[in-house]
């Protein structure tokens, strides 16, 4: 599988890990999930290859996430479709290699699966 970028490019750590990549030779695909939306399995399968739950994955601070009305008891079911709903609230870049993947937060931290 070639490696894979799940990438924003509006935003300055996603910029900043795919530079780093490419600047090191590396064919990656780049996909601008802005414009070209994860699916639900996708993105459950992210989160398998991350370690991380939904909730792990959730830029808390954005106005769609806050508007949502999240609270403690909301399952990660529910969770799944409002980053599907509203990919902005989606931590990035998140960097996919085979059964593996990294989040570029800081941007090295991805590199090691290169």
């Amino acid at each position: 599988m070639k490696p894979r970028i799940y990438h924003n490019p509006r935003c300055s750590k996603s910029r900043k890990t795919l530079a780093l990549i490419q600047e090191r030779g590396i064919d990656i695909e780049v996909v601008e999930y802005m414009k070209s939306p994860l699916s639900k399995s996708k993105l459950q399968e992210l989160l398998r290859k991350l370690g991380l739950g939904p909730r792990d994955l959730i830029r808390t601070y954005e106005p769609e996430f806050k508007s949502a009305d999240v609270t403690e008891e909301t399952s990660d079911d529910d969770l799944l479709e409002l980053m599907l709903a509203h990919p902005r609230i989606i931590q990035r870049p998140i960097v996919e290699v085979a059964e593996r993947a990294r989040l570029g937060r800081p941007p090295e931290q991805a590199l090691d699966l290169l």
